[in-house]
């Protein structure tokens, strides 16, 4: 069986709290996910999270905007291991979809939430 991927919700203020929160509460799997704001903090101290919310395995780095701080922050840890993945535009039903698919390796695992993620966007 492969290693479990954690997840690492990355955002501005209070948004990544309020996704993970939410993720949890409609999946019941607790745990799964890491929020990281950028609140209160430069660039290298974002850098700083992210890398901490990421060590000690692979990770799938879920980043809110494609540019700005939090996006160039998790880029910098992904450059530097090749167990990460970032994806950025991050909404509820990406996150729901990687809770229960974990076993697959970063790289297929943020494929995955990306796919389902732009899946989820529709006009009425």
């Amino acid at each position: 069986m492969s290693e479990l991927v954690r997840g690492v919700v990355v955002a501005h203020g209070a948004l990544a709290s309020a996704l993970v929160l939410e993720a949890e509460r409609i999946s019941g799997q607790v745990g799964v996910l890491t929020a990281v704001s950028n609140s209160n903090c430069g660039p290298e101290a974002i850098e700083l999270r992210v890398a901490e919310a990421t060590a000690g395995g692979p990770a799938v780095v879920f980043v809110d905007m494609p540019c700005g701080s939090c996006f160039f922050a998790a880029m910098r840890v992904a450059r530097a291991r090749t167990d990460i993945r970032v994806v950025t535009g991050v909404n509820l039903p990406m996150l729901l979809d990687f809770v229960h698919n974990r076993t697959l390796p970063p790289v297929d695992g943020a494929a995955r939430a990306a796919g389902k993620g732009t899946d989820a966007i529709r006009q009425g």
